[in-house]
């Protein structure tokens, strides 16, 4: 009879205990070590040669194995050509295409649009692949195709697995029924939790590109535990990578993310795959953000950039003119940057409001700049530059909500305060780029040449960027270089007019700020 043991899992970062203890030993989070009992002799699914982990290891030693490692010169360079996803932007995530074999999790807030791009990559990539597996843990066939007529995709499964009275997947066989009408499609369609069941369908059809729905949704029948723990999640992630290394299938893996934004279950999900992509924006906007947090085939912090419609996700051909605004209505307190997210640069127009507060303790808020970032950039102002911040409520906001938070928007978050302060008009045609140290200096940032090009490629004539770096003279652009925030400011905001407004005594009180300032 199969023994079992008590265990205690911490569900914050995976480790397991012999006790319980308030606080886990690992991480010090207290309250997080769940009790779970294990099968110690519980055997996997020997026809595909996997095995459970949880399974015991006799005590009595055998004779030597054969070796079986090679030397690292003798492995054969085999290099394996990557397929097109059907989207652009997935494929620039992806380093330039999808590798075989690999294992790819995404992550992302309830209703942001995680299945609605699988579904949609899988009818591209079906219309070019002979097998694609869709595997739905979440719905049932019916709901997938009802999901998918509304989505505009005409080739949904040609195959599905019914679930039977006893609660067991039945394997069907293809009909006349089972073929859906609109045409021979490549896509199936398998509603399961059942990891075994799931491990003999990818064996037994081994389609080129699977879609698990999600991994926190199975289980593994061996572990007493609920599907989403830790133990399940652990298990069933390893042993859908082995199969899929063995018989070199792409994993597009979609796993639930926690209310503070981590993808839920063991950390140790993240490293088992190869490619982690975080499916971000805000639900009521339009846009949608796959950002790239791990990738063993290409580089991280790539991003690429979807929009909801009504039809599904849309590619966005040219992500700047997203995130610009309106530029031919001129607004005092707007400056325009340009943050680059992995190798793409992005053209975004940042907002600022700075009022007289009404509080005791003045507010600060911030959509899409970093908060902590602010507060640093209002104490430089008020410190080197003499605006009495500490005084006034700030309010930074980036067009379309882009997270921008790399220091090199941090002169373009200077200038948009003091505009907005001193109700002035930054020239649109002008770029800010540039990091803003503490003493109120302009540091370099990287990248600053493909920066530039985009923003002469939009149209943009000036460019404030610090100084000490030389640049080619065919860019199209005047190059502005400043040391400190104080020639930034004079560079960006010229003594001119208030908006709205003519000449007055306030403009006298700015004309001596100018003076206090040089």
């Amino acid at each position: 009879m199969p023994k079992s043991r008590t265990i205690y899992v911490c569900s914050a970062c995976g480790a397991e205990s012999p006790q319980w203890f308030g606080k886990c030993p690992s991480c010090g989070v207290y309250g997080s070590l769940e009790e779970q009992v294990v099968i110690q002799n519980s055997i996997g699914i020997s026809r595909g040669g996997w095995q459970s982990s949880t399974r015991t290891v006799g005590k009595t030693k055998g004779p030597a194995q054969p070796r079986i490692s090679v030397k690292f010169s003798q492995i054969t360079h085999e290099v394996q050509a990557r397929f097109p996803s059907g989207y652009g932007e997935l494929d620039r995530v992806l380093g330039g295409g999808i590798v075989p074999g690999s294992l790819v999790l995404i992550g992302g807030d309830p209703g942001i649009g995680k299945s609605t791009l699988l579904l949609q990559v899988a009818n591209q990539l079906s219309q070019r692949l002979p097998r694609i597996l869709y595997v739905s843990a979440e719905e049932s066939g019916q709901q997938v195709k009802l999901r998918a007529s509304r989505l505009g995709v005409t080739q949904t499964s040609s195959f599905e697995r019914e679930d039977t009275s006893n609660g067991k997947a039945k394997k069907g066989h293809q009909s006349s029924q089972d073929k859906l009408q609109e045409g021979n499609s490549n896509l199936y369609v398998l509603p399961e939790t059942d990891l075994e069941e799931i491990l003999r369908e990818l064996e037994s059809l081994k389609p080129q590109v699977a879609i698990i729905d999600s991994i926190q949704t199975l289980y593994f029948a061996s572990l007493t535990s609920a599907p989403g723990s830790v133990a399940q999640v652990r298990e069933c992630t390893s042993a859908l990578m082995q199969v899929a290394k063995r018989e070199n299938i792409t994993l597009f893996i979609v796993g639930h993310v926690t209310k503070e934004g981590a993808i839920a279950g063991p950390r140790v999900l993240e490293h088992l795959v190869d490619t982690v992509l975080y499916f971000e924006g805000d639900r009521y906007a339009s846009h949608r953000l796959l950002r790239s947090v791990k990738n063993r085939f290409g580089a991280t912090h790539e991003i690429g950039i979807f929009e909801m419609v009504e039809h599904g996700l849309d590619e966005v051909a040219n992500p700047s003119e997203l995130f610009l605004g309106n530029r031919d209505e001129l607004a005092p307190g707007t400056a325009t940057v340009v943050a680059c997210e992995g190798t793409r640069p992005i053209v975004v127009e940042l907002q600022a409001l700075v009022s007289p507060t009404s509080y005791a303790s003045p507010r600060r808020s911030t959509t899409g700049v970093d908060y902590n970032r602010l507060q640093q950039i209002l104490a430089v102002l008020e410190k080197r530059v003499g605006i009495p911040l500490s005084k006034l409520d700030a309010y930074v906001a980036s067009a379309g909500g882009l997270g921008v938070e790399e220091p090199a928007a941090d002169l373009g978050v200077a200038i948009a305060v003091v505009a907005s302060f001193r109700d002035r008009v930054v020239d649109p045609r002008t770029v800010l780029i540039g990091e803003v140290g503490l003493g109120g200096q302009v540091r370099l940032v990287s990248q600053m040449e493909l920066r530039l090009k985009e923003a002469a490629k939009l149209g943009f004539k000036r460019a404030i960027v610090p100084r000490g770096q030389a640049f080619p003279d065919d860019l199209g652009l005047e190059i502005i270089p400043v040391a400190k925030v104080i020639d930034a400011i004079i560079a960006a905001i010229p003594p001119q007019r208030r908006f709205g407004g003519d000449i007055s005594v306030e403009d006298d009180e700015d004309s001596i700020n100018d003076e206090n300032m040089n």
